[in-house]
């Protein structure tokens, strides 16, 4: 592999800096697109920004073009890149959607009018989809466009998929990867979707956590009850249901599933060694948030909770009347949403099954159940030895002038799990957000810092990964 220390990378990455103002307004143009993949009214707005990309890559020498699906196009492009015969190809995956910016009173500014602010860290940019995932998505972008400007395009052959359903949970991903696995071979995917350790600290994401995901109803009387008139002989849903959700957990924090711990691994001495070495301040963590106790499995550290042990959590709970003032009544049905994080080793389909297990044996008489179950995803483990490691760890070394870290991440991308499947591939996760960037919050940002740092190590990996 090349150093990237040496021509042409060095002239890519003056330019880079030389345009840093440009690729800021770039990113300030596709930021104004208000591409919110889950509500029908934009989605006009999401073909504008798959669109705007499209035409981005082609810009810069790409055939690119948009890929219908049932929801909203896929934007795919290919670079036979300048570099010799035998390079890598890269497949580089990011989306163009973003959640919904309500509620929309709290921010500071309009969610889809970007603006520059200062920060403890200098400038940054605040709008729905700066970190998530337009800013992260751009950088790679950039690093592509000063490769073109410098070289005539990237040193390696790279192959580009960008979506617009990621945030509703890339409903029709899978079938495209699937209907076009031969124009997507590659030989490992690249991906900007998670963060560093901290400002002055790079890092690889070596983990993921899995997802079940599931609603129940309950439901018992034929018609909601006066909770005078039966109250103390009908059986009530709701009680039911919280006392099944209330059994979830031991006193020691484990979920109680039967199975649910089968497969998973403990950590070997040498990640707990690295991860101890963090220095993860947990107190701090949760203290950004207004708590100050972990929860959790006791007996493990912070990181380990979050990236390597599963959980079991209530995501919402509803049912009987939930309105002003009172209403004295059993209500006939009961509701909740929960969601189970896996770590690797765990089988998402045994989750499930367990989880059905789990509440049917605590039905009495008169009740009965259903299950919406909205898919799982197994947790990810990203071999940590493997070349395309190496070399991004050596690139973040040089742009960073630190090591870069290796870190797990407590959330899903389902497409590393889809890419793994249905491709082959394994993936490189090299994210460049911050842990209070809000994702998802109002008043997302990301540091210019950031994104500058993150498309100049972009492009020393094309150039590292080009060979002698």
């Amino acid at each position: 592999m090349s150093d990237p220390t040496t021509a042409p990378t060095t002239s890519v990455l003056a330019r880079l800096d030389a345009d840093a103002t440009a690729a800021r307004d770039r990113l300030f143009d596709w930021l104004r697109i208000p591409s919110v993949s889950a509500q029908p009214a934009h989605a006009g707005d999401c073909v504008r920004a798959a669109e705007w990309v499209r035409d981005q890559l082609a810009a810069i020498g790409f055939a690119a073009e948009l890929r219908p699906t049932p929801g909203h196009p896929v934007v795919i492009a290919h670079h036979p890149g300048t570099g010799p015969a035998g390079a890598p190809r890269l497949l580089y995956y990011g989306h163009y959607d973003v959640q919904p910016a309500e509620p929309l009173d709290l921010w500071v500014s309009p969610p889809f009018a970007p603006v520059e602010v200062q920060g403890p860290h200098g400038p940054r940019v605040v709008a729905r989809g700066a970190v998530d995932d337009k800013g992260q998505t751009l950088m790679w972008i950039e690093a592509l466009r000063a490769w073109h400007a410098v070289a005539g395009g990237p040193p390696v052959p790279v192959t580009v998929v960008i979506e617009g359903e990621e945030e509703t949970g890339s409903t029709n991903l899978d079938a495209f990867l699937a209907a076009n696995r031969d124009a997507l071979r590659a030989d490992v995917a690249v991906i900007s979707d998670t963060g560093m350790w901290d400002i002055e600290t790079p890092a690889i994401t070596t983990r993921l956590r899995g997802l079940v995901y599931a609603q129940i109803d309950l439901f018992a009387a034929s018609r909601d009850l006066h909770s005078g008139l039966y109250g103390g002989s009908a059986l009530n849903p709701i009680n039911l249901l919280a006392r099944i959700l209330g059994d979830l957990h031991d006193a020691e924090g484990r979920v109680r599933l039967p199975g649910f711990y089968d497969g998973v691994r403990e950590l070997t001495a040498e990640q707990r060694a690295a991860w101890d070495s963090l220095g993860f301040d947990e107190a701090a963590f949760l203290g950004e948030v207004g708590l100050s106790v972990p929860a959790g499995e006791r007996g493990r550290s912070g990181p380990e909770r979050l990236w390597a042990r599963p959980t079991a959590d209530v995501n919402g709970i509803w049912g009987g009347y939930t309105g002003e003032g009172s209403k004295t009544v059993i209500a006939a049905e009961a509701h909740a949403k929960v969601s189970f994080r896996l770590v690797p080793g765990q089988d998402p389909a045994k989750v499930e099954d367990a989880f059905r297990q789990f509440v049917n044996e605590r039905l009495p008489a008169d009740a009965r159940v259903e299950f919406r179950m909205r898919g799982g995803s197994p947790g990810i483990e990203i071999p940590d030895d493997s070349p395309w490691v190496r070399a991004a760890r050596a690139v973040l070394a040089e742009e960073y002038g630190r090591p870069a870290v290796l870190i797990g991440a407590g959330g899903s991308i389902p497409v590393v799990e889809s890419l793994r499947r249905l491709l082959g591939l394994d993936s490189l996760l090299l994210g460049f957000g911050l842990a209070d960037d809000g994702m998802h919050s109002p008043n997302e940002k990301f540091e210019l810092r950031c994104f500058h740092g993150g498309a100049r190590s972009h492009a020393r990996l094309l150039g590292r990964l080009a060979g002698p």
